[in-house]
């Protein structure tokens, strides 16, 4: 379900044990392409001839939170889509990637979902 909701982003979506604490969705980048990007960043933009380098994210879920029970739990697939949606746009805005139409979606959704 969650592969689904984030098949668009072209996320490659982690099942983890971590924390109760931690985040229900985190969005991790590869450490190969974020030391790519920087040195890009840092005037290497001709390295190996590759251009502009692309955001390439892994989409971690924390199976030990709270949320993700809820998610299993929920009566309606519609219930449970919009809270997976809700956890990865939350964790697109915490990475600063939540931007223009998206943004408005999840804003939307989340006044809906504390009336």
């Amino acid at each position: 379900m969650v592969e689904e909701t984030v098949k668009s982003f072209g996320y490659s979506v982690q099942a983890e044990d971590l924390s109760s604490e931690s985040l229900p969705f985190m969005l991790t980048e590869p450490e190969f392409m974020r030391r790519m990007k920087d040195m890009q960043q840092t005037g290497s933009s001709g390295i190996m001839g590759l251009g502009s380098m692309p955001d390439m994210y892994n989409l971690v879920v924390n199976t030990n939170h709270t949320l993700i029970g809820e998610i299993l739990e929920a009566k309606t697939e519609k219930k449970r889509k919009r809270l997976v949606q809700q956890g990865v746009d939350l964790a697109r805005l915490s990475k600063g990637i939540l931007k223009g139409k998206d943004l408005a979606d999840f804003i939307s959704r989340s006044v809906d979902m504390i009336k």
